[in-house]
């Protein structure tokens, strides 16, 4: 049994378990409870404390840098806290992040006072567990900490839990607790991995040799394979980008991502064919996937309403492995890991195909065997020819209105030809996820949240995205609808407040949710004389730009302008490459003032043909 150190103590402990998982920034909003644990988090000096104005957005920001860094964590008070980080946590959780979700609660004396007399004090339920029940259903672990003894041991066992099982987990610490005697650490807390046993091998081997059956039952009209894989999600979770370029290296099989994958790896390996997306994909990257490929390997991949876009179901020619097993057509095997799969399956397609053996441009194949097809790319380089060159068009037509589409055109010419600075591109739910998908970007490059969706995110997650070690020299480049920022806009002040230098592009589409209009009434967009959305979807309208005057302070600049046509995006982007000049000081807030009818080209499929004018 260890000996209680009089100079530990349980705030000391999850500090220094904190700062040995290398966070060095836990974002937040205090509360009277919370305050003894940060006046240590300070004296020990490895965590910076980051306050902001919102949990929710505390939540946002821990979020994304846990998806850089590999665990963020938010802490927050009793009750009134806690319940306004849930949205955030829940998000993390259906997303497989791993996040610490650091509840204070109200002392255990005051607890025995409720329990004896029914005395309620700030914050408190009648139902005690309220909290822990709630944040339960949202997490791998959740305890409440009102020993300090147990302390140690529950710390431990959820920061484990946390890694190991890549998602959220809760620790509720009663106030007077946090400046009680506990042991020191002691062994470090490490990710406690899913171990490949002899029971294991067998179904490993089983799933290995299915996907190479359907590979072979599956070939092209030439009789050779022509397989396409699909890498997702749990590829960034789990830390396999590295596997992912080996596999697709040293095979030569050709690769999308999926929209939460993307940028996962480096965009220009020539293996690269895009991000496939259902419905919503480039009309490019949906040809050579699901008409040209004959069968398709999901690798990491969810089957996500946002990914499968507009698509109900995959098919028998698919392999989908994630959530710890594999589907092949219809066989399932179980409890099969990605990350003992991804090698075992280079191996088998190496040893049956060649090194390189299953190298292929699907572009310039498809191409030659259908003959030309209008504007279709005659090769891969072609296609990604058309993406980097798209938005210089927009200076030879300096008078024309902005369009989603013209924006991320330009934008996409700016990260690849024009700026020489690092930027992580912040994507929000509905149009700016679908219109930002075909963005050019070096790994790592590309947050979204594609199956939570809560609107606003990127505000608050640009602020971890910004503080995280991995991307600390990228400046953050926001995009978000003018509805979800009216949900997060005061996250602005904490990117003011710490100088980041972060662009936010808000998507002003004339006041309304438009992917709401789209979902529910998308004919509205194939009628432009109609005048009227659906009164619930109105928004009222806000000065977007002339914020950042209310975040701006004396030594905290912040800027914004309003941009509505091409001339003026084009002017601004000169400015962004200009270190001299005031716009990179501090972040800018941007306003792109789009027509009410507009939308990304990328949904053209949910508005009706019949009247489509796109």
């Amino acid at each position: 049994m260890s000996a209680i150190d009089p100079g530990c103590t349980v705030a000391r402990y999850l500090a220094l378990r904190l700062a040995e998982l290398g966070i060095t920034h836990l974002f937040g909003v205090p509360g009277n409870h919370l305050g003894p644990f940060l006046t240590t988090l300070r004296a020990e000096g490895d965590i910076e404390w980051v306050g902001t104005p919102t949990e929710g957005g505390a939540g946002q920001a821990a979020d994304a840098y846990a998806r850089i860094h590999g665990i963020g964590a938010a802490a927050v008070t009793y009750s009134v806290g806690a319940f306004n980080l849930l949205n955030a946590c829940g998000g993390a959780y259906v997303e497989q992040v791993p996040l610490v979700a650091v509840n204070a609660s109200p002392p255990y004396e005051q607890w025995q006072n409720y329990r004896a007399v029914g005395l309620l004090t700030s914050h408190m339920s009648p139902r005690p567990e309220s909290n822990l029940d709630v944040y339960r259903q949202v997490t791998v672990d959740a305890q409440v900490i009102s020993n300090p003894g147990l302390a140690p041991g529950q710390i431990d066992a959820a920061l484990t839990a946390c890694l190991s099982e890549r998602r959220p987990v809760y620790l509720e610490v009663m106030e007077d607790l946090w400046d009680e005697p506990c042991p020191e650490p002691q062994a470090p807390i490490v990710a406690r991995e899913r171990p490949l046993s002899a029971r294991n091998q067998p179904m490993l081997d089983h799933a290995v040799h299915a996907v190479l059956t359907l590979v072979e039952e599956h070939p092209g009209p030439d009789g050779r394979p022509r397989p396409i894989v699909w890498a997702g999600e749990e590829i960034d979770r789990f830390g396999l980008g590295g596997q992912l370029t080996d596999l697709v290296e040293a095979t030569g099989v050709p690769f999308c991502t999926t929209v939460g994958a993307k940028a996962v790896v480096d965009e220009d390996l020539p293996q690269f064919h895009g991000v496939y997306n259902g419905g919503a994909s480039h009309p490019d990257v949906h040809a050579v996937f699901k008409d040209w490929a004959t069968c398709r390997i999901g690798l990491g991949a969810w089957s996500t309403s946002k990914n499968l876009g507009g698509e109900q179901c995959v098919g028998d020619d698919w392999v989908m492995a994630a959530h710890g097993g594999v589907s092949v057509g219809t066989t399932y095997f179980p409890d099969v890991q990605l990350t003992w799969l991804l090698p075992a399956l280079q191996d088998a397609l190496v040893k049956a195909y060649g090194s390189g053996g299953l190298a292929a441009d699907y572009y310039a194949e498809s191409y030659a065997h259908h003959g030309p097809r209008g504007d279709r790319p005659a090769a891969l380089e072609h296609h990604r020819a058309s993406l980097l060159t798209a938005g210089s068009a927009a200076r030879h037509g300096a008078g024309r209105r902005l369009t989603y589409d013209a924006v991320f055109d330009r934008v996409n010419h700016f990260l690849n030809h024009e700026t020489r600075e690092d930027w992580t591109v912040v994507s929000d739910a509905a149009f700016s996820l679908i219109g930002s998908m075909n963005l050019s970007l070096p790994a790592g490059g590309f947050l979204s949240q594609v199956s939570w969706l809560s609107i606003g995110w990127s505000v608050g997650a640009a602020t971890g995205a910004a503080l995280a070690p991995e991307r600390g020299d990228a400046r953050p480049m926001v995009f978000v609808g003018d509805g979800a920022f009216q949900e997060t806009c005061q996250e602005l002040s904490t990117h003011t407040r710490h100088g980041l230098r972060s662009v936010v592009f808000v998507m002003d589409n004339g006041h309304f949710y438009g992917v709401e209009q789209m979902l529910v009434h998308p004919r509205y967009y194939a009628d432009e004389d109609a005048t009227e959305a659906d009164f619930y979807n109105v928004l009222h309208p806000w000065h977007y730009d002339r914020l950042a005057d209310v975040f701006a302070g004396k030594h905290t600049p912040a800027h914004g302008v309003t941009v509505a046509h091409t001339a003026e995006l084009d002017d601004l982007l000169d400015r962004l490459t200009d270190p001299s000049d005031s716009f990179n000081a501090g972040p800018l807030l941007v306003r792109v003032h789009l027509h009410r009818h507009d939308y990304p080209r990328a949904m053209a499929y949910k508005v009706p043909k019949s009247s489509q004018t796109r």
